[in-house]
């Protein structure tokens, strides 16, 4: 392979990791409790556009993605073992233009991709503080400190070509067990989350059947909301994600990831079941991988029970 070709599969394998990394999410308010058999479906909608920060063995500059993503989520709440549990199913679809400049080029190399990327699929359960209710129950409940736990699975449902520089799945699994604890004081909540990704092997990265492996990522969130009245809230956001330094073919990245994101999150109710979400968040500090501002927007309509309201 050429050296040309070997800057651009390093750009592009940075590019395929970064724009949907999962170690990059910021959800306030997620370990918040809802009376069973809650239900929500939720249309979302994100814009994300920057640069992408490469390891510094990889002779490539400018590197630069921007790209829209458009998500069908649906929610479930019910109780285990008496207490309050939820899963989350989602489906993404991504539209990106991807684009770095090798040293050894003055020709910028671009790619387009439109597709399905990977499912996302969370189950949580709260451990303190939330027993399972119903809406009378739940109507006479106070939320005061909360601790939960979540897994999330991410399978590798999305589009993947081991032929092509950049394919808009990972080919591999992803887990996140997580913690998280809120705390409630008048109208104010804080929210702490800790986990940490773990992932299976790519056997099939490019190019051809490379074998790409990826140590865990560590993640942490915090946030601050002030709750106006019910659905009626906004938040100040931050996360920190640190690790996952990869290996291809047994040849190791020298740097890991070293990356934060701050931002702020609006929750406004709607007419009936109804309600809107709109966050803004941009990088604080990143080393390996994108460096995005990121706006997004959502339609969320939810109901009590077996049947829509």
């Amino acid at each position: 392979m050429s050296v040309r070709a070997c800057s651009l599969t390093a750009l592009l394998g940075v590019l395929t990791l970064a724009p949907f990394g999962q170690a990059q999410d910021l959800a306030p308010r997620a370990y918040v409790i809802p009376p069973v058999n809650s239900n929500a479906l939720t249309w979302s909608y994100s814009f994300s556009d920057g640069s992408v920060s490469t390891d510094p063995i990889v002779p490539v500059i400018d590197a630069h993605a921007h790209f829209h993503m458009l998500s069908l989520s649906y929610f479930h709440s019910f109780g285990l073992l008496g207490r309050t549990s939820s899963i989350t199913i989602a489906l993404p679809y991504v539209i990106g233009n991807f684009r770095g400049t090798p040293l050894t080029s003055t020709l910028p190399a671009q790619a387009h991709r439109s597709g399905l990327t990977d499912a996302r699929i969370r189950f949580s359960m709260n451990l303190k503080g939330g027993p399972s209710m119903n809406t009378e129950e739940y109507s006479r409940w106070s939320e005061g400190r909360l601790l939960g736990f979540s897994l999330t699975v991410v399978p590798p449902t999305g589009q993947y070509d081991a032929a092509r520089l950049i394919s808009l799945g990972y080919n591999r699994w992803s887990i996140k067990p997580e913690i998280g604890y809120s705390r409630h004081l008048s109208n104010w909540i804080l929210d702490s989350y800790a986990g940490v990704w773990f992932y299976t092997t790519n056997n099939r990265s490019y190019p051809g059947d490379s074998l790409l492996t990826q140590k865990p990522v560590y993640a942490g969130e915090l946030h601050l909301s002030y709750a106006v009245k019910p659905r009626l809230w906004f938040s100040f956001d931050g996360n920190l994600w640190v690790g996952g330094l990869s290996t291809v073919n047994g040849v190791e990245n020298t740097e890991m990831e070293i990356n934060s994101r701050a931002g702020v999150t609006v929750s406004i109710p709607l007419k009936g079941h109804w309600s809107t979400k709109v966050s803004y968040s941009l990088g604080a500090y990143s080393t390996i991988g994108g460096d995005f501002q990121r706006v997004s927007a959502a339609l969320q309509y939810s109901w009590i029970g077996t049947k829509w309201r």
